[in-house]
């Protein structure tokens, strides 16, 4: 049975509202028959302070643990608004540290590296591990409490306080919140619906989104304080059941106590409710007072109240606490700097008080219902904290946190924990302080909480650092918003390149990291620029080398590029050299290669010059999480594999770099593209209901980042692609009204071509006129940069069709064998095959079936099911206009089995309809 109880001892006065809820969802969660209705997963508790919400979920804590139920519990806190994770960690630290590490390596399962820094369990395993985005770390977090709940639960999560929660851990409750239903999980969460910090929307909205509505705690009634002033006073027994009744309609209610008789007045009461408006809080912290100085409860007090009621909170408590004297004001303070759970030694070093000074004070203001706790020290309530907080003397305050700073490093505290104090200090020219802000961005980077790492850096720029210094934090902060605000990242990498101390190193990492920060900003020609020009002063080969990297790779990426030609030969003469030199294929040689392999497949040369640069930038594996490189080449690499008709091959490398990206906790864009990409793959080569399933994952995964990144290009794209050829014309159509996929493109290199796409979905919704605009002009694009393999980009085919409908027939024709003249010199047998049956859409007779039986006997070679199914639908539609009905009737049939086993829906339908007409 849930316990109505305050924390204090009395009972929970008029929620018996919520306290039904409350056992409704504990019956459930624990397979019981629910009083009442269904049971819930999700509670949410909202109201003003002093309302009795922390009463509320010390109730739901105590039944829940009586009934043998896992619980974690934490409350945010305003003096840990700034540091990241600190929630989550309070949930689930004490419990990791009690089962050991083999017990936290079982609990934590393959995410141990993952959210082991999140939850405070271990440093991070250093600068070089590569950083897990916030998504990852969300994603851990779920995985880590519903092990528990299925391993060790049901379980109950208790969070109050959840407007002072810092946002990442605000971040993984709102999306953690939308999976409770479905686990042996309770969620509790309370808080003060108006003093959420700007940026919390989402948690905000999270009870909404699950179709939850926030319980709204209201004021006591003037009934319910009395019978609550009834109870403290000791006057009566028969109030506070919870209903909120008072004892009796007399003037005056008395019981014997001991030798004296105590005597309530109502009058007493309805002033004690008017002076406190029914906040519970407020309400029995008056009545202590009264008590303390020996009040009666009758209507001559009342003129008292209001003074005494001062006491309790703001100007009136700071008076009460001043007449605690020194020692008691200064512990006071520094527990106000040091936050909730604050342990009295470390409280004594930054009041700078002896053990027994200490005690003392935390005696007296234990006595004054100031503070409560003795090894660990915490305000009887946060408005109590936030009153004396407030009430510190500006430049007292500053100290404090300088001093609490460094007690927390000198107990053995981490970076993290006292980087928070950090930021309250005044700028003093400190480089020690620069440095721990520096080790506590890095914790925070390995954390997943990479806007916490960016403030910590801000606030080591306005130290300021020394000059040496200077340049490797901007240089830090620059990669800190690299994946998340590339603009913001290039003004700090520009600033660190005007720094007059810079070693090489440093130097070339800011110059690859700012040509980074300007592709993903779409000045992919600047981003060029910038990695050549660092390339020709470059005094060591190493560097020269890495940065031509990167110039040839932001130039292949450039949508835009001028002088494609000569980039291509300058980048075959480099590939050759590496090649002859055995010594200089290092990670730098290796991208070289496999640039060389995927400019090979875009300018269309032959397939076996592709492949053997693939193979020899694979030799040794490349990393897709390299923190020093970059993901691009190695997906390249992978898809030159799929465009060369090896389609296993390009598998098993994407398996490994998904594979490798979940690891290390890349769950946002990265993870997004390797699945959009995979799903292209599929198209090319395989399923098309696989195809659809891995676009429609990374474009869930890139909508869970943030719409408009230049990952939706690619999911969009593929997805519509998909869409199309399984016959969804109108679902096409919607998506990519819904995501904007029109001109003006991206000015990056995307494939599928996003141009070519929005000229496919034009031409399947029969706008010939604009297909033929937006094919035309992607080829005029891709010409232009000698980007002419039809296996890559088939834009050629979709404008001869669009031509042919608008009948300029003999111009589709020339297209149609144009694309055969390009695909036989990358001589792959899906280029091939697709060029062949694009020819025969222009032919007639005989010819036309010799076109169509070339184009089969090319897809027997290779696994394009969807062209295969094609192309044999329209070789039966061509047999039966010769009148070869039984030769037509197998190759519909063959149709329909290789559609249906591609599941492209339509063209099966199509082909099964023609054959029984």
């Amino acid at each position: 049975m849930l316990v109505e109880k305050s924390p204090g001892g009395g009972r929970l006065l008029e929620r018996d509202s919520e306290l039904d809820t409350a056992r409704r969802a504990l019956y459930g969660l624990v397979g019981g028959p629910a009083p009442t209705g269904s049971s819930e997963h999700l509670l949410v508790f909202t109201g003003s302070a002093g309302l009795g919400k922390t009463s509320l979920l010390a109730a739901v804590r105590h039944a829940a643990t009586e009934q043998g139920l896992l619980v974690l519990s934490a409350r945010g806190g305003e003096q840990e608004l700034l540091s990241a994770f600190h929630v989550v960690r309070t949930l689930l630290l004490p419990l990791l540290l009690e089962v050991g590490e083999a017990g936290q390596r079982e609990l934590l399962g393959s995410w141990y590296e993952i959210v082991g820094a999140a939850v405070g369990l271990k440093p991070a395993t250093g600068s070089a591990a590569a950083p897990p985005d916030p998504q990852g770390v969300r994603d851990g977090l779920d995985w880590v409490v519903t092990n528990l709940a299925f391993s060790r639960g049901p379980l109950v999560v208790l969070v109050d306080d959840a407007h002072w929660a810092d946002a990442e851990s605000l971040a993984w409750l709102a999306s953690f919140a939308s999976r409770v239903e479905d686990l042996p999980v309770l969620l509790v969460m309370a808080y003060r619906p108006d003093e959420f910090p700007a940026g919390a929307e989402a948690f905000e909205d999270t009870a909404g989104h699950n179709g939850v509505s926030p319980i709204g705690l209201a004021a006591l009634t003037p009934e319910a304080v009395a019978a609550l002033v009834r109870q403290m006073s000791g006057a009566g027994t028969g109030a506070g059941t919870g209903t909120g009744a008072g004892t009796g309609t007399g003037a005056v209610t008395g019981v014997a106590t001991g030798d004296a008789k105590v005597r309530v007045e109502d009058a007493f009461c309805r002033e004690v409710w008017a002076v406190t408006g029914g906040n519970p809080f407020e309400t029995v912290e008056l009545l202590a007072k009264t008590q303390e100085r020996g009040i009666p409860p009758v209507e001559e007090s009342c003129p008292l109240l209001r003074e005494l009621a001062t006491a309790t909170k703001g100007s009136g408590l700071i008076a009460r606490l001043e007449r605690l004297g020194s020692p008691a004001v200064r512990l006071a303070w520094a527990v106000a700097v040091l936050g909730i759970h604050t342990p009295v030694e470390l409280a004594a070093a930054v009041a700078t008080l002896s053990p027994s000074e200490a005690a003392e004070a935390a005696d007296r203001l234990r006595a004054a219902r100031i503070l409560t706790g003795y090894q660990i020290l915490e305000f009887i309530h946060p408005l109590v904290a936030t009153s004396v907080y407030r009430g510190i003397p500006d430049e007292l305050r500053v100290g404090m946190h300088s001093r609490a700073g460094w007690a927390v490093l000198g107990a053995g505290g981490s970076p993290v924990t006292a980087a928070r104090h950090w930021l309250e200090v005044q700028p003093r020219g400190d480089t020690a302080v620069v440095e721990q802000l520096r080790a506590a961005a890095r914790l925070f980077m390995q954390a997943g909480a990479p806007e916490t790492a960016q403030r910590c850096l801000a606030r080591a720029l306005r130290e300021p650092p020394s000059p040496v210094q200077r340049a490797e934090v901007l240089f830090e902060l620059g990669c800190s918003t690299l994946l998340y605000d590339p603009a913001a990242t290039v003004g700090h990498l520009r600033s660190a390149l005007e720094q007059p101390v810079l070693s090489d190193r440093l130097h070339e990492g800011i110059t690859v990291r700012l040509a980074q920060s300007l592709a993903h900003s779409n000045n992919l020609l600047e981003a060029a620029e910038t990695a050549a020009e660092a390339a020709s002063s470059a005094e060591s080969e190493r560097t020269r080398l890495r940065l031509q990297v990167w110039n040839l790779m932001w130039c292949a990426f450039d949508a835009h590029e001028e002088g494609s030609a000569a980039r291509s030969r300058r980048l075959a003469d480099l590939a050759e050299i590496i090649e002859r030199d055995a010594g200089r294929v290092d990670v730098a040689g290796r991208y070289v290669l496999g640039l060389r392999a995927w400019d090979a497949v875009v300018r269309g040369e032959p397939e076996a010059t592709a492949v053997h640069y693939a193979d020899l930038a694979l030799a040794d594996g490349l990393s897709w999480t390299d923190q020093e490189w970059a993901f691009e080449v190695p997906v390249l690499t992978a898809l030159t594999y799929m465009y060369t008709d090896r389609p296993d091959r390009a598998e098993e490398l994407f398996e490994k770099g998904i594979a490798e990206f979940e690891e290390a906790g890349w769950r946002g864009a990265h993870l997004a593209f390797a699945h959009t990409i995979r799903g292209y793959v599929r198209f090319r080569c395989g399923s098309l209901a696989e195809a659809e399933e891995g676009a429609r994952t990374g474009l869930e995964l890139a909508n869970r980042v943030g719409e408009g990144l230049p990952v939706h290009w690619y999911a969009v794209g593929t997805l519509i692609a998909v869409l199309l050829a399984r016959g969804k014309v109108e679902e096409a159509a919607g998506l990519a009204e819904r995501y904007r996929f029109h001109a003006p493109y991206s000015a990056a290199v995307v494939f599928p071509d996003a141009q070519t796409v929005r000229g496919g979905l034009l031409l399947a919704l029969g706008d010939f006129a604009g297909a033929a605009t937006e094919l035309g002009g992607a080829g005029q694009r891709l010409d232009g940069r000698e980007m002419r393999n039809p296996g890559w980009c088939g834009w050629q085919r979709a404008l001869a069709s669009a031509r042919a409908a608008l009948g300029d027939v003999d111009g589709a024709r020339a297209l149609a064998e144009d694309s055969l003249a390009r695909a036989e010199r990358f001589g792959t047998a899906s280029a091939r095959g697709m060029s062949l049956r694009a020819c025969a859409e222009f032919a007639e007779g005989e010819r036309r079936l010799e076109l169509l039986s070339q184009a089969l006997a090319q897809f027997e070679r290779c696994s394009a099911p969807y062209e295969h199914a094609r192309a044999a639908f329209d070789l039966g539609l061509a047999l039966r206009d010769a009148g070869r009905n039984p030769d037509a009737d197998a190759q519909l049939r063959r149709a329909v089995e290789l559609a249906e086993a591609c599941a492209a829906d339509q063209l099966a339908e199509s082909a099964r309809r023609t054959q029984t007409g």
